[in-house]
């Protein structure tokens, strides 16, 4: 019994020594462990506050790009229609009122879709002409598009708010331009009507959610549209305050529900300015749903880390306790690690600790795992229970051992490790990727493993998506934008060439419109599967949009290989498409660019490969072609003319100079040839040779002959003022005058305004405007000729025309080529064919004009054949008109013409 108290006794006082030595390491756990708390909860807090911001910044930037993306769409709506005000104003005022929207809409000058809706309103406010099927009986005096442009001294597109229309009984958005009369006054306005579901609903990137917002300000940020999710607001109901407290052209910040939305939900908003317009684009993402991840991250991170600090507090209490009952070491260790492993094995993380295994020489040979929890044990495919104890080697097998006990040697020196890890062949976890963290806190390695195989899985599928074509499966823009800047450098680096093969379908438009857009996207398909089959298999097809298409060629030693590819093609192309409603057979056009002769980057070469395709397309198609710098420059030319000939139309940049003609038998001067000149500001005064073919080919020469029609009627006006007597002036008329423009009604417009008689007005007509379109031609001749015009065949011989043609229109002078003149004195057939045009001609009972005389001798000779009228350089040059009429009371006897 004494043994008993004196060992109680003794045990007694270990325990209080051991109690008075460990109260400070007790006070440094309880401290330590309150550091823990507090360093894991600031490192939560700054987490969540990052997590916070950073989906802030992506909702911000998302809001920018969809505002920027839509100020682009609403700019190009707002210039179409302003582009359809001017068009239409511009008709009207030059036609009057046989200028009719029904008839301009039905030849398809003016889109007739549903909800859009073009009119023109006179000055007394009443529709004259409209595209509204059955409009309302209303009168426009009272309207603000009517009666701003009624006030307005200047020209300008009004845009106006939806309100509910007058002549359709609907919700629309007014644009209108006025109408000025020739002495400018108000005429009346120009009224384009849009219902606002136009501007909103061809928008749908980012907007489907069902709280996202677009709308659009005018520049005193009040709303003209808003939409929320899929609802469209009409103007009696707006979901955003006109008050926005928005500013500068672009921006963005975060608004309060309260007071800026109606439905109180606060936004991401940002906002861009158009240009020209001074519209207001404004996107909005909805706060709630873009923090509603981090709201249930942040209450799950709440959640573990409560969890996470009762059972640190808990490990705290349990330590207390095994100091206060003098517990050993060893067990603390073991029930905090049990305690550890129950907390985490209801999560996705498992983990094992890894105890290093040495040789004799101190050589980390192998790593022991002498700890896990379930979650670790499965995802290496063993029981708790029989993974501890076993080693990394045992566990890992081949590449798998190696690259793991690689993995945790690093991590011993450097004490951390985290990172994603591509599972390994041996792996035994059979997962495509974990996401490992390796810590050592002493002497063994904590290692964490969690399974991201899904989220790798979902973002390559999202790449994937963003890089493929929907229609094709092939590769799209995006891809070879990303792909060809390596493809280069590594060409450059192997010195190999590299070729792109920009491939555009020969007569796929003829597909969409005939069978439909679903057959052409099953062409699409088709050929995208023919362009695979033809190409070598470690080249890449690329479709970059409509269909166009682009070849990448690598790896070639010369450019014949590139050749070789688009021979195939062409050849893959020669079988007609068989499609689900009906045959169609299809060619290509391709162009082909070399890395690095016809350039160093992908832009270089995707533009010179285009360039040298638009070479096939201009040289009969079904072709393909190298690119060829010299023609590259004469289209950079031919556009720089077509550029500097739009900017002379439209600032009076032309002018006319006249050339005489001489009658044979009075000497006097008995027309005028008005010839155009382009009075360029740094090239002076340039010949018609060098921009009236880019005129006729772009279609210029419709704005460039009536401008010289005016000038004309101008000239002639002014010369009428001094009282002189005036001789007829003979214009050139283009063959695409005749096709796309009525000249009767233009030239008498022109007549009216100058007050000048239609017997003061010459037309020349080349023999192959004769040749087109006869009966329409005829019809239009005859008009010409009912006004008093008189019609001369221009350059008599260089064409296909008979006598029956002649006959049949019925023209007034032929003027014979001046190369029919300079053969006249260098064979006797010259004499004898221009005699045999002289008596057909005037058999017909037309004058002749012989052109480009230059010889007294041509001159004898045209008098001897009984010529009517001579023109050339050696009567006169053409001359810039002066004060008087060049000639016009002269005889030309110095010339040996006349009686």
């Amino acid at each position: 019994m004494k043994f008993r108290n004196s060992h109680s006794w003794h045990s007694n006082a270990d325990e209080r020594g051991f109690l008075r030595h460990s109260t400070p390491l007790l006070i440094a756990w309880i401290v330590i462990s309150l550091l823990i708390l507090a360093i894991g909860w600031t490192s939560l807090e700054k987490n969540l506050i990052h997590q916070k911001e950073t989906a802030e910044t992506a909702a911000s930037r998302h809001a920018e790009l969809l505002a920027d993306a839509y100020a682009e769409r609403l700019y190009r709506s707002l210039q179409a229609i302003d582009q359809i005000t001017l068009y239409v104003k511009h008709g009207w005022e030059k036609a009057g009122t046989s200028f009719h929207l029904e008839s301009i809409t039905e030849s398809g000058n003016i889109a007739a879709s549903a909800g859009f809706y073009v009119s023109i309103v006179d000055r007394y406010g009443f529709l004259l002409s409209s595209t509204i099927i059955n409009p309302l009986p209303a009168n426009a005096v009272n309207q603000a598009y009517f009666s701003q442009q009624e006030r307005s001294r200047t020209d300008f597109l009004y845009i106006g708010y939806p309100v509910q229309g007058i002549f359709t009984n609907q919700t629309v958005v007014h644009f209108s331009r006025k109408l000025m009369t020739e002495d400018g006054t108000f005429n009346g306005v120009v009224l384009v009507a849009v219902e606002p579901s136009f501007f909103i609903t061809q928008f749908d990137e980012g907007v489907i959610n069902s709280n996202r917002l677009l709308t659009i300000l005018d520049t005193d940020r009040s709303v003209h549209i808003a939409r929320i999710g899929e609802r469209i607001f009409d103007s009696t109901q707006q979901p955003v305050s006109n008050l926005l407290p928005i500013s500068g052209t672009k921006g963005q910040k975060i608004l309060p529900g309260e007071p800026w939305f109606s439905d109180k939900r606060s936004r991401y908003v940002a906002w861009h300015t158009t240009e020209g317009y001074g519209m207001i684009a404004l996107a909005g993402i909805d706060q709630e749903e873009v923090l509603a991840p981090y709201q249930v991250q942040r209450h799950r991170s709440y959640l573990y880390a409560g969890i996470a600090s009762a059972l640190l507090i808990a490990f705290s209490l349990f330590g207390t306790l095994a100091f206060a009952r003098l517990r050993w070491r060893k067990h603390q260790l073991d029930a905090m690690q049990e305690t550890y492993r129950a907390a985490t094995e209801g999560g996705q993380e498992g983990f094992y600790i890894a105890r290093p295994v040495e040789n004799s020489n101190g050589d980390i040979v192998d790593f022991k795992i002498i700890d896990c929890n379930e979650r670790g044990a499965t995802i290496l495919r063993h029981r708790r229970d029989e993974l501890i104890g076993k080693t990394i080697r045992t566990v890992y097998h081949g590449e798998a051992a190696k690259g793991t006990m690689h993995l945790l040697r690093h991590a011993l020196t450097t004490r951390h490790f985290s990172g994603e890890i591509e599972a390994r062949i041996g792996d035994p976890s059979g997962l495509s990727w974990l996401y490992v963290t390796i810590s050592k806190p002493d002497g063994d390695l904590a290692v964490t493993l969690r399974d991201i195989s899904d989220i790798k899985k979902h973002v390559s599928e999202l790449e994937r998506r963003s890089n493929e074509d929907t229609l094709t499966g092939l590769p799209n823009r995006l891809w070879i934008n990303n792909y060809l800047p390596g493809a280069l450098e590594s060409a450059q680096h192997s010195e190999q060439m590299l070729a792109l093969l920009f491939i555009d379908l020969d007569g796929f438009k003829s597909v969409n419109d005939t069978m439909g857009h679903e057959a052409g996207d099953e062409l699409l398909r088709n050929a995208g599967h023919r362009l695979k089959d033809a190409i070598r298999p470690h080249d890449y097809v690329v479709r970059i949009g409509g269909d166009e298409f682009v070849v990448i060629v690598e790896d070639m030693a010369h450019k014949i290989d590139a050749a070789h590819v688009a021979d195939r093609i062409l050849k893959s192309f020669q079988e007609a498409f068989r499609l689900s409603k009906g045959m169609h057979s299809v060619g290509t056009s391709i162009g082909i660019s070399v890395f690095p002769d016809d350039g160093q980057d992908a832009d270089t070469l995707l533009k010179n490969a285009d360039m040298a395709m638009y070479a096939v397309k201009t040289s009969g198609k079904r072709n393909y072609q190298f690119f060829d710098a010299h023609f590259a420059e004469a289209v950079q030319s031919k556009h720089q003319c077509e550029m500097e000939l739009q900017y002379a139309l439209e600032h009076d940049q032309l002018i006319m100079y006249y050339q005489p003609r001489v009658d044979m038998t009075s000497g006097e001067i008995s027309s005028m040839e008005a010839l155009v000149r382009w009075a360029h500001p740094t090239r002076g005064v340039v010949d018609p040779a060098a921009f009236i073919p880019v005129a006729e080919e772009t279609g210029l020469i419709i704005q460039l002959g009536e401008q010289v029609i005016d000038k004309v009627c101008a000239q002639l006006a002014f010369w009428a003022q001094t009282g002189q007597k005036l001789v007829p002036i003979s214009i050139n008329v283009s063959p695409k005058q005749f096709q796309e423009i009525d000249v009767a009604d233009t030239l008498a417009l022109a007549l009216s305004r100058y007050r000048v008689p239609a017997s003061l007005i010459e037309l020349e007509l080349t023999e192959s405007t004769m040749m087109e379109n006869r009966p329409a031609m005829a019809e239009a001749l005859h008009k010409l000729q009912a006004m008093g015009v008189t019609l001369l065949v221009d350059d008599f011989g260089t064409g296909y025309s008979s006598l029956s043609q002649l006959q049949e229109l019925d023209f007034d002078v032929l003027k014979v080529d001046k190369a029919f003149t300079a053969r006249l004195e260098k064979s006797p057939e010259g004499k004898i064919f221009f005699s045999a045009i002289i008596t057909m001609a005037h058999s017909l009972g037309m004058r002749v004009v012989a052109e480009g005389v230059e010889t007294l001798e041509q001159i004898k000779s045209l008098k001897e054949l009984h010529c009517d009228e001579v023109q050339g350089y050696f009567i006169s040059k053409p001359l810039a008109p002066s004060e008087r009429q060049q000639g016009t009371y002269e005889t030309a006897a110095e010339f040996g013409i006349g009686s």
